[in-house]
C-alpha cells in the first residue's frame, strides 16, 4: 500500500476498509495510560501519554477517540489547542526533524460505551458485573485515544484504578499492585509491538489459576475465571499446555511472554482474541468441540493476528484462514476427527452455498465472513499439499520468526512463499485460484 507524503493535507487513513480510523501520517511507539474505572456509574476517567513521531511536514496530528470528553492536549509539555469532532482529535504539531519523536498527553473522560458501525457493537461494553472490550477492528478508541489501524504496532504500558475486589486483566507483565480501602491499582507493561485493537481491557471477579508451562521457552499458561466458574474452567481449558505443543511444532516458537484465557460470568456469542490473551463467556465452557475449536482458533491467533498482524483489513484471511486451519490441526492432534476429513466438510459447506466472494478482497462488508475463514483455511491447506508437508511447515516457521511483532500483507507472503518454492512448486497460482476468484477450486489434494 502506498501513500502520499503531503504532510500538511487532511490526515490520511491508512486502510480503506476502515476509512473512519487510523492515520497513516503517524506511528506512536509507546502509550502510557493512566485509568481510572469506577465500574458502579461506568465512569473511565484517563490520562493518555503518547510518544509519536510524524511523517516529515505533517502539520497537525489526528487521532482516533470516540465517546469520551477531552480536557486538555499538552504537546511536549505546552498546552495546545484542540478539536475533537466526530470521533477524531486533532492538535497541532512542533516543527521537528524526522524522526524525531513528540510527547503527547491527553486528559479525557466520560460514560464509555461501544462503538455503532459497519460491524456492530465494537469495543467497551458493560458487562453484569465488570467490563469488557472487544477491540477489533476499530473499538479501541472507545477506550483511550490512539491510533486505530492494525498496521501501527506499539508498545504500552497501563494503569488501572478500579474497585476493590475486581481485577483488571490486560496485555503484558503485572508489575505493580497496590491497595487503598476501597481501590486497587494494577499495571501492566507490554513490550511486545501491538496493534490498538489488540491493547484489551478486562475488568471482573477473576482469580488467576496457573495451569502450568509449555513450549520451548516454558511458556507460563494461565487461567482467570470468578470462583464460581473454577471447576468447569479448569476441566474446559485443560489442555492448554499441549495445544501450545501443538502449535509451536506446526507454526514456531509461541511469540510472546506468557498466554491467559479469560471467562466472564457472561454469555458472549464469539470469543475474542488480544494480545496474549483470549476471552470467552461462559456459554464457552465445555469440553464440546464447538468450544474447543474455538480455544483453539483463539491461541492460534497469537501467531497469526497478534504476532504477524496485517497492514490493512484487506488481509484479514491471513488472520482468519490460519486459525480456522489451526482448529482443523488440533482437531487432529487431540485425536478427535482427522484434519482432512474437517477440511472436506468445510469444502462441501462452500460448494454447496453461494461462490460469490473473493476472500483476498472480500470488501469492509464480507470481511469477516464465515467464507473468508473456511476458504481461508483451505487455502492454506492447499498451499501445504503444494510445498509438501516437509517444506510448507519449514516455510511456515520461517514466516513466522522473519515477521515476528511485525507487520504483513500479501506482497510479503507471496515473497516468501517464492523464496521456498521449489522447481515445479506455483504456490503463486495457488493463492490466485483461492483468493482471486469466486469459484471454488477442487479440494486440495496432495
Amino acid at each position: 500500500m502506498s501513500h502520499s507524503h503531503a504532510g500538511h493535507a487532511a490526515a490520511e487513513a491508512p486502510d480503506p476498509y476502515s476509512p473512519h480510523t487510523g492515520n497513516a501520517n503517524l506511528h506512536v511507539e509507546r502509550y502510557e495510560l493512566e485509568l481510572a474505572c469506577k465500574l458502579g456509574g461506568n465512569r473511565l476517567d484517563g490520562t493518555a501519554t503518547l510518544r509519536l513521531v510524524a511523517r516529515p511536514g505533517t502539520e497537525r496530528a489526528e487521532l482516533d477517540l470516540v465517546g469520551l470528553a477531552v480536557h486538555r492536549v499538552n504537546v511536549d509539555g505546552k498546552k495546545v489547542t484542540f478539536k475533537h469532532r466526530h470521533s477524531r482529535l486533532s492538535f497541532p504539531l512542533p516543527a521537528k526533524h524526522a524522526g524525531a519523536a513528540v510527547e503527547v498527553q491527553i486528559r479525557y473522560g466520560g460514560n464509555p460505551g461501544p462503538r455503532l458501525g459497519p460491524w456492530g457493537d465494537v469495543g467497551w461494553e458493560e458487562l453484569e458485573d465488570g467490563v469488557l472490550v472487544a477491540g477489533q477492528p476499530d473499538g479501541a478508541s472507545t477506550w483511550f485515544p490512539c491510533n486505530d489501524t492494525p498496521g501501527d504496532k506499539s508498545a504500552y504500558r497501563m494503569s488501572i484504578t478500579t474497585d476493590a475486589g475486581y481485577r483488571p486483566v490486560a496485555p503484558g507483565r503485572l508489575v505493580e499492585h497496590r491497595r487503598t480501602s476501597s481501590r486497587e491499582t494494577w499495571v501492566f507493561e507490554q513490550e511486545a509491538p501491538t496493534a490498538a485493537y489488540l491493547a484489551t481491557l478486562q475488568i471482573g471477579r477473576y482469580a488467576p489459576r496457573p495451569l502450568g508451562q509449555a513450549g520451548a521457552k516454558d511458556t507460563p499458561l494461565t487461567l482467570y475465571s470468578s470462583d464460581a466458574q473454577a471447576v468447569r474452567a479448569q476441566i474446559t481449558f485443560s489442555d492448554q499446555a499441549d495445544l501450545l505443543e501443538a502449535f509451536e511444532a506446526a507454526f514456531g516458537p509461541y511469540p510472546f511472554a506468557s498466554y491467559g484465557a479469560i471467562v466472564t460470568e457472561d454469555e458472549l456469542e464469539i470469543p475474542l482474541e488480544a494480545q496474549g490473551l483470549s476471552v470467552f463467556g461462559d456459554n464457552h465452557l465445555t469440553r464440546a468441540w464447538e468450544a474447543q475449536r474455538l480455544i483453539a482458533h483463539e491461541f492460534a491467533h497469537q501467531w497469526f493476528g497478534n504476532s504477524l498482524t496485517v497492514r490493512g483489513w484487506r488481509d484479514v484471511w491471513m488472520h482468519e484462514g490460519f486459525a480456522c486451519y489451526a482448529e482443523w490441526l488440533w482437531s487432529e492432534a487431540s485425536g478427535s476427527t482427522p484434519l482432512r476429513e474437517r477440511a472436506w466438510r468445510a469444502w462441501t459447506g462452500l460448494q454447496s452455498g453461494p461462490q460469490d466472494l473473493r476472500i483476498g478482497d472480500p470488501g469492509p462488508a464480507d470481511m469477516f465472513d464465515d467464507r473468508v475463514y473456511k476458504r481461508g483455511a483451505l487455502t492454506v491447506l492447499a498451499l501445504r499439499e503444494e510445498l509438501g508437508e516437509e517444506g510448507f511447515t519449514r516455510m511456515l516457521h520461517a514466516w513466522t520468526a522473519e515477521h515476528r511483532h511485525g507487520s504483513v500483507d500479501r506482497a510479503l507472503f507471496e515473497a516468501h512463499l517464492s523464496a521456498h518454492a521449489a522447481p515445479g512448486q506455483d504456490p503463486l497460482g495457488v493463492l490466485t485460484a483461492w483468493l482471486d476468484r469466486e469459484e471454488l477450486p477442487p479440494f486440495p489434494q496432495p
